[in-house]
């Protein structure tokens, strides 16, 4: 999908966020909204194979409209503008677990799936817009892994994430997958366009679909698990040129050190917008 991040009707206690988002390395990403061609997206995926080079790097080569094309990870990287080789990719599951809880996610459990719905509505937009829009999801969005939760602290301590490597990974996963889908069109589109002088013309699109206005208000309803408490963003992710909007819970960089949040109580399960 394509983030919606627009002060609009409804946002109001949202901008923070927004702003936030909107001067990451990642709102190229999030937001650009090619002409997704069908035929290209499934010959794509009907013909993919991993190959490596005699340097081990690897490439996914397709075939379409009879020609040989490939996708890399530095492809990825170029053409979704994340500048992000250097970027982390993984982080120790303490700190996991030790920023979650600086966001106000409480949990008993030592399991590496999280639950968006645990997370006050500015932490909860911020979640939604990586999962819907970046990650190989395509189920399940209450629900986010290891790998979005360490993309979240890394975005919100001022770290780079390398997503170009956890897309270009996940793509090759998808095509040995028994559950093998038709993955990222938006990013896959956008490399192709840049070969598509050797294409043919195709008039079947994909319509890119957009989160829209509504999310505001999915992400001020009472979901299951979220403790009531509201958790101010951290310092890193505030523009300096405009206060913070409530006492901040860390000083310079965010502590290892989990604050204790009230046990939650549990309320009706909303669903989330797809």
């Amino acid at each position: 999908m394509v983030a919606f991040l627009e002060k609009s009707t409804g946002s109001a206690g949202f901008h923070p966020i927004i702003d936030f988002i909107t001067r990451s390395h990642i709102y190229y990403a999030l937001t650009k909204k090619p002409e997704v061609c069908v035929s290209f997206i499934k010959q794509f995926w009907r013909s993919a194979e991993a190959l490596t080079d005699g340097n081990g790097d690897v490439k996914l080569n397709a075939t379409i409209d009879g020609h040989s094309l490939s996708i890399t990870e530095g492809s990825l990287r170029r053409h979704l503008k994340l500048d992000d080789q250097d970027g982390i990719t993984s982080l120790p599951t303490t700190e996991i677990f030790a920023q979650l809880a600086l966001m106000g996610y409480t949990t008993n459990s030592d399991k590496l799936t999280f639950q968006k719905g645990a997370f006050s509505p500015q932490w909860r937009f911020f979640i939604h817009n990586i999962l819907h829009c970046l990650s190989p999801k395509k189920t399940a969005w209450e629900q986010f892994s290891s790998n979005i939760a360490a993309a979240v602290i890394c975005l919100a301590t001022n770290r780079k994430f390398n997503f170009s490597r956890m897309i270009f990974e996940h793509m090759v996963s998808n095509i040995s997958s028994p559950h093998k889908f038709l993955m990222y069109p938006r990013f896959i589109q956008l490399c192709l366009d840049m070969q598509r002088h050797k294409l043919q013309q195709h008039t079947r699109f994909y319509f890119v679909p957009s989160l829209t206005m509504k999310v505001f208000s999915y992400m001020k309803r009472s979901t299951k698990g979220f403790s009531g408490q509201e958790v101010a963003l951290f310092p890193t992710m505030l523009d300096d040129t405009e206060p913070s909007p409530s006492p901040s819970r860390i000083t310079s960089s965010p502590s290892l050190t989990p604050t204790p949040s009230p046990s939650p109580e549990p309320s009706p399960t909303q669903p989330s917008p797809t």
